[in-house]
């Protein structure tokens, strides 16, 4: 048993609700704070100076300098293993061209597909690791990383089975999704219906027989998969006991319905959600994701998060990171510029990236400095939490700890 501090703040996040709007005034801010741990769990947080009292012969980590702390952050969408990069999809998009003449030119998904196929196992791995340990200097602990730059069987297994592998060079905790419903890969000689039973008999089965994945995803909308064959597929899925999420409402509204609808634990997108939707969501337990940084890559319209939380959804803000729409990749940075536009307080953005993105990866122990949960938290070099939004990601996390320990 160790104690952790002291910390100028320790920022908690605790015993605020899952759902709906926060104001600043219900964070718990503690002052001269410190954190007792044991066996990678927090066992209390308090004043620094009661805590050691209370444990006269605990063992101390000192804390130097003036440093808050807070619950690591919950990337919980993201595409980061694949091969190759589309800068030139990103020039073609700012210059005018459309998505269909960006893909007919060679880029778009299928040109991921293409470079992942063709990378081998090892590159793969090793730009995986390199994202895993950015994100991990970001203050990221837990992220949820997607296959479906494969789209057959070989390249799907072949993706999966390298993030099964980057979990044993990172202390990270990494979820796999299988987003095999990607979109239908133009060298699959059969129409989009086929695809997606292709995925359930021959794909999932083989997921789910090497555990690679309990999650599945799909990116409903007209470039990709339909409402209605999205929705028979997730069914079946789930009847192959994978939890799912859903790439939902990007650019057409009405998708999102249906990741309700089929209990998924998270629609991802929702720039294109309308009002009644909004208040479907609003009413289930369907995590409502925003990814800022495709609204930032494609020049769209942001998640109306703001009505979604007035509403009372569950707000979580991921990152998106992948080659073509979202290459940024700094998940704060994103999320400060979407608290702008969207007018989120500082509560609503730290609950998005912690304990409520943690609740769309179906991982409750985290997200929140209190008694019981996982010891993943964060430092900054600062006298005042709000400078991490304030600096827009410039900011840089002092100390990453997971389980407790200094990473």
């Amino acid at each position: 048993m160790k104690l952790i501090g002291p910390f100028k703040q320790v920022v908690t996040l605790a015993n605020l609700p899952l759902r709906g709007k926060l104001s600043d005034e219900q964070l718990e801010i503690i002052v001269d704070g410190g954190i007792v741990v044991d066996q990678n769990i927090i066992q209390k947080v308090g004043n620094f100076e009661i805590l050691k009292a209370e444990n006269p012969s605990i063992e101390i980590e000192p804390i130097e300098g003036e440093q808050i702390v807070l619950p690591a952050f919950v990337d919980s969408h993201t595409h980061i293993c694949f091969g190759g990069n589309r800068p030139n999809d990103f020039a073609m998009r700012n210059a005018g061209k459309t998505y269909l003449e960006i893909a007919e030119s060679g880029g778009g998904i299928w040109s991921s597909v293409q470079h992942t196929r063709n990378a081998s196992e090892e590159e793969l791995l090793k730009t995986l690791v390199e994202r895993i340990n950015f994100l991990i200097d970001l203050g990221i602990t837990t992220i949820e990383v997607k296959s479906g730059y494969g789209l057959d069987v070989e390249n799907e297994l072949k993706m999966l089975r390298i993030i099964k592998k980057a979990q044993n060079e990172t202390k990270a905790t990494l979820v796999p999704t299988c987003l095999s419903a990607h979109l239908k890969p133009r060298d699959f000689e059969g129409s989009n219906p086929e695809y997606l039973e292709y995925i359930i008999t021959e794909i999932l089965p083989k997921v789910k027989e090497e555990e690679l994945a309990n999650r599945v995803d799909i990116f409903i909308e007209k470039s990709a998969f339909q409402p209605e064959e999205s929705k028979e597929f997730l069914l079946k899925a789930k009847e192959l006991g994978f939890e799912i999420t859903v790439h939902a409402d990007q650019f057409t509204p009405g998708s999102s319905r249906i990741a309700v609808e089929v209990g998924a634990k998270s629609a991802d997108h929702l720039e294109a959600t309308i009002d009644e939707d909004i208040q479907f969501l609003a009413e289930s337990d369907t995590v409502a994701t925003a990814l800022p940084g495709a609204s930032l890559g494609l020049g769209e319209k942001f998640t109306p998060a703001r009505k979604l939380l007035d509403a009372g959804a569950i707000v979580a803000i991921a990152s998106d990171w992948n080659p073509g729409s979202a290459p940024m990749g700094n998940l704060i940075t994103q999320a400060s510029i979407l608290a702008t536009f969207q007018k989120l307080t500082t509560a609503e953005v730290l609950a998005g990236m912690t304990f409520r993105a943690a609740y769309a990866l179906n991982l409750e122990d985290r997200g929140q400095l209190e008694t019981g949960k996982k010891a993943d938290f964060v430092t900054f070099k600062i006298n005042n939490f709000q400078n991490i939004l304030y600096n827009q990601g410039s900011l840089k996390a002092e100390k990453v700890y997971i389980d407790g320990n200094l990473i």
